[in-house]
């Protein structure tokens, strides 16, 4: 009769949500396994068995935070006119990378920022699709804008979603730098007025 291992003692999301705060705070070259079980209050063998190497566990913290962190992106895709979904965007954004109690500004920002090694470029590439992914959803929510006649004719959505990502990327490292919510809210502001 086959005997199983020891149950395991810790619930994944839990674990896999403080190795995001981990990733978040230190970027992947900065995190060392030790970081990760401490935060993560597991040994290395059950982080190797529930989540794989370091890199495999940042994979799977960039997805989480993704869906988490980065939630907001549904929403205001889903809003009913170009203008409202740059400024639900904006300002959840905002909100999202000055949030007391969390690392300021962006993981996917942030994250992979630094190191020339193959493990830290290909943390980097994960974090640049990341962005790509969102900023394409945003540019096809401003796609269909421009088909329904919300937005002018002479309008590029790409464009205007890069621009959106842009703002938001130096919102982030300003953020990270110590500029507070307060500081930052002119600059969505100023984003918003230049909106068509």
């Amino acid at each position: 009769m086959a005997t199983t291992g020891r149950p395991r003692e810790f619930v994944l999301e839990d674990a896999l949500d403080r190795a995001v705060v981990v990733f978040w705070r230190l970027g992947y070259e900065g995190t060392r396994l030790d970081d990760l079980t401490t935060a993560m209050g597991i040994n290395r063998p059950s982080l190797y068995n529930a989540f794989g190497n370091k890199e495999a566990t940042f994979r799977l913290a960039v997805l989480r935070y993704a869906d988490t962190e980065m939630a907001y992106l549904a929403d205001a895709v889903a809003q009913p006119t170009a203008r409202a979904a740059a400024a639900r965007y904006l300002s959840a954004n905002l909100v999202a990378i000055t949030t007391p109690g969390k690392p300021p500004g962006c993981l996917t920002v942030q994250g992979g920022l630094t190191g020339g090694g193959a493990d830290e470029r290909r943390a980097a590439e994960l974090l640049a699709d990341c962005r790509a992914a969102a900023e394409v959803r945003l540019a096809q929510r401003l796609h269909a804008a421009l088909v329904d006649g919300d937005l002018p004719r002479t309008e590029r959505p790409a464009d205007l979603a890069r621009y959106l990502f842009t703002v938001t990327a130096g919102l982030a490292v300003q953020a990270a730098a110590g500029a507070t919510r307060q500081q930052l809210s002119p600059v969505v502001d100023r984003t918003l007025s230049a909106f068509p």
